[in-house]
C-alpha cells in the first residue's frame, strides 16, 4: 500500500467533501435559523468528532484548507481535487476541477493524499472515454511528481439505463464495476487507491432484497471485481446508502472474499446528524457523532476487519 498508508493496515475512512447539496439538505433542516456558515460548522464537527477513530478523513477543496488544523494528529488528511461533485461540466459528466487549488498546493496544506472523483461509463463513445483518460493521467502525473498520494474514485453508470436503482441497472453493475477497475488500475495513470462502488446492489441480490441475482453470482462478481484490481488497494464507497445497509453490504463483500483495504463512508455515517444540527444546533449535533457516529465507525470497521 502507498505512503502515507502503511501496508496491511486497514483503512477506515470518513468522507465529508460533498458541496452545494448538501449545504440546501443542511439549509433546509435549519429553517430560519440557516446561516451563511452552516455548512463549514457541520463539517468542523464530523472532522474533531470523527477524526480520533478513523484512518483517514476527506474534506472538499472549498473548505478544505480551513479544516485541515481541525483533524486528528493520528489521521491522514485528505483533500479533494473537485469545484463540486454535485456540479459536472456537461452531459459528458467530465468532473470540473477547482479554481481556488493546484496539485501542487498539496505537500503546503498538509494533505498527503489527494482523490478525484469522476463519472465513468464503460460503454461511452471512446472519443469522450479518451478524454476522461488523460485527465486522470494527468492529475496521476502531477501527482506524482508531488509525491501525493492519488486516490481516484470512478463511479460507473450506462447512459442505456437511466434508473441507477432498478434492476435492469443492479444486473448491469457488476460488469461496469469490473471494466472500470480493469481500465484504471493500468500504471500509465499512476493511481496508488481505487474508490469503488460495492460491485452488487443488495436490494436485488437473494436473501437482502427482491431477488435478481442469486447470492453466488453476488460473490463471485464481489471476487472478480477483488481480481481485477490486482495488486492495487481498494476500498469500497458508502454511495449513500443507511448505515445499516453499508455494514451488510461490507459484511457481504468481506465473506465473499473481496480482498478490500478498507471503506470511505460518508452519508452512512453522518446523514442523521443532519437533523439533530438543524433542530438542536451545532453542540448537540457533536454528541451525537461522539456516541452514535463513533459506534457507527466502529460498526463499519468491525464489518470489513
Amino acid at each position: 500500500m502507498p505512503a502515507p498508508f502503511k501496508p496491511h493496515e486497514p483503512i477506515y475512512g470518513v468522507a465529508v467533501d460533498q458541496g452545494s447539496g448538501l449545504a440546501a439538505v443542511i439549509a433546509a433542516a435549519r429553517g430560519a435559523d440557516a446561516r451563511d456558515d452552516d455548512l463549514q460548522t457541520f463539517k468542523r464537527i464530523v472532522v474533531e468528532t470523527a477524526s480520533p477513530q478513523a484512518t483517514t478523513l476527506l474534506v472538499d477543496s472549498n473548505y478544505g484548507p480551513q479544516l485541515l488544523p481541525h483533524m486528528a494528529p493520528t489521521c491522514i488528511p485528505m483533500l479533494a481535487f473537485e469545484a463540486d461533485v454535485y456540479h459536472i461540466a456537461d452531459e459528458d459528466r467530465i468532473t470540473r476541477l477547482p479554481d481556488n487549488l493546484t496539485v501542487e498546493q498539496f505537500p503546503a496544506l498538509g494533505a498527503p493524499v489527494l482523490k478525484f472523483f469522476l463519472y465513468y461509463g464503460p460503454n461511452d463513445p471512446a472519443e469522450l472515454n479518451k478524454r476522461k483518460f488523460d485527465l486522470v493521467r494527468s492529475i496521476g502525473d502531477r501527482c506524482r511528481a508531488q509525491g501525493t498520494t492519488f486516490l481516484f474514485e470512478p463511479i460507473v453508470y450506462d447512459r442505456a439505463v437511466s434508473d441507477g436503482a432498478s434492476k435492469e441497472y443492479a444486473l448491469l453493475k457488476p460488469e461496469l464495476v469490473r471494466r472500470a477497475v480493469e481500465d484504471f488500475v493500468n500504471p500509465d495513470y499512476k493511481i496508488d487507491i481505487l474508490k469503488i462502488e460495492i460491485p452488487v446492489t443488495l436490494d436485488y441480490v437473494e436473501g437482502f432484497g427482491t431477488p435478481a441475482m442469486s447470492r453466488r453470482d453476488a460473490e463471485a462478481a464481489v471476487v472478480d471485481v477483488s481480481n481485477a484490481a490486482g495488486d492495487m488497494p481498494f476500498v469500497y464507497l458508502s454511495a449513500g446508502v443507511t448505515y445499516e445497509r453499508f455494514v451488510e453490504g461490507l459484511k457481504f463483500c468481506k465473506s465473499s472474499s473481496g480482498e478490500a483495504a478498507g471503506f470511505m463512508c460518508g452519508r452512512a455515517l453522518w446523514s442523521d446528524a443532519i437533523g439533530i444540527f438543524g433542530s438542536e444546533g451545532a453542540n448537540a449535533m457533536a454528541r451525537w457523532m461522539e456516541t452514535t457516529g463513533r459506534d457507527r465507525l466502529a460498526g463499519m470497521s468491525e464489518a470489513i476487519a
